[in-house]
């Protein structure tokens, strides 16, 4: 599993690429994000929240509350148009960074 440091530095790449295709509730978030790094990154929920809030303050998402199928209410977040603009310089930004650790450690895949 990735250290605290580098998932930190990833976090905001990995929320945005996954509600990309559409809005999603803090848990189901999580497991996306998991499922499709095949486990190398995990967010647990009390560390999600907190990102989720800084996000949304920040314009990139929308958070709304909705009641689930069980009756219990949960905050669905959306990318705005903000945080749609933003995902693309992000994926540069990280794919110069492995780009760069490639030909610094000299391996195959980052």
């Amino acid at each position: 599993m990735v250290g605290p440091g580098v998932k930190r530095g990833t976090a905001e790449l990995a929320i945005l690429s996954v509600l990309e295709k559409g809005e999603l509730h803090g848990y189901e978030i999580a497991r996306r994000i998991e499922e499709q790094t095949r486990g190398m990154l995990r967010f647990t929920l009390a560390s999600l929240y907190p990102l989720l809030y800084r996000m949304e303050k920040k314009g990139w998402l929308r958070g709304a509350w909705e009641i689930g199928g069980n009756g219990r209410r949960r905050r669905c977040y959306k990318l705005t148009t903000v945080g749609k603009n933003k995902l693309s310089p992000l994926r540069a930004e990280w794919s110069e960074l492995f780009q760069a650790l490639r030909r610094l450690a000299k391996v195959a895949d980052a």
